[in-house]
């Protein structure tokens, strides 16, 4: 299982949200290049980045920071958070990022995410963020009527490389996981998963393990590794182990 250290831009900095609320950002790094340089000398082998203004704006903001993140590392980047149109798809794949997520483009407009998805094998990603059981859009400021399963079932055939779902309610609220309810929606989708909102302890990441094969391929953590609750080596080493039977 492969866990993704968050880097979450905001007006040039690394911060964390709670809940998607703007107005809660805290700051834990001014320079996000300098913060994927400790990730990867932690040793992670991805990084999660999401360009927070771009996702309420509706297209990339954060340019130069994530330019610089890639410069900054040798490690494999996902990348979200506007990318929204196939010129941002060809752009952000054509600069060295490997997967980019596209979450309100997966509901708006499916057409594009299949058609990037056939033209980058492995390298799209749909991004399904749930709240009270439908999927928020536009950077969550919009909840639509659509449910979570329902929207990754119109992907089931397409070739996306993941699903990166976020439990809203849970989002840098270190109010732990939900593994069952996230292992339910992995098997109903049939999409390898990644399981994004409240890890806050090695707990939470034993938990998500014991779903892998619901297909939980994957956990994002962010506040609990900024703020020390997580020590990277320990987390690391918890999701290679192999389980005993």
């Amino acid at each position: 299982m492969i866990l993704f250290p968050a880097i979450d831009l905001k007006a040039g900095a690394c911060v964390r949200l709670v809940r998607g609320e703007m107005a809660s950002a805290t700051v834990f790094n001014d320079d996000p290049a300098a913060q994927a340089r400790a990730f990867a000398e932690a040793g992670f082998d991805w990084l999660h980045v999401v360009d927070l203004d771009g996702a309420f704006a509706g297209r990339s903001v954060n340019n130069d920071a994530v330019a610089a993140i890639r410069r900054a590392v040798d490690l494999k980047i996902q990348l979200g958070g506007g990318i929204r149109d196939r010129a941002a798809i060809d752009y952000w794949l054509g600069l060295g990022i490997d997967r980019v997520v596209l979450g309100t483009a997966a509901l708006r407009d499916p057409a594009l995410v299949r058609r990037a998805a056939a033209d980058y094998p492995g390298r799209i990603v749909v991004g399904i963020d749930a709240r009270a059981g439908r999927v928020a859009v536009e950077g969550w400021a919009e909840t639509s009527t659509i449910e979570p399963v329902a929207l990754a079932r119109r992907f089931a055939e397409a070739g996306v490389a993941a699903i990166v779902y976020t439990d809203i309610a849970r989002d840098g609220a270190l109010a732990g996981v939900d593994a069952v309810a996230t292992g339910a929606f992995a098997r109903a989708a049939s999409i390898p998963v990644i399981a994004s909102g409240g890890v806050a302890s090695l707990a939470d990441l034993a938990a998500l393990k014991q779903h892998a094969a619901d297909g939980i391929a994957g956990v994002i953590t962010g506040r609990a590794l900024y703020d020390g609750r997580i020590d990277p080596h320990t987390a690391l080493r918890l999701l290679a182990e192999t389980p005993v039977c």
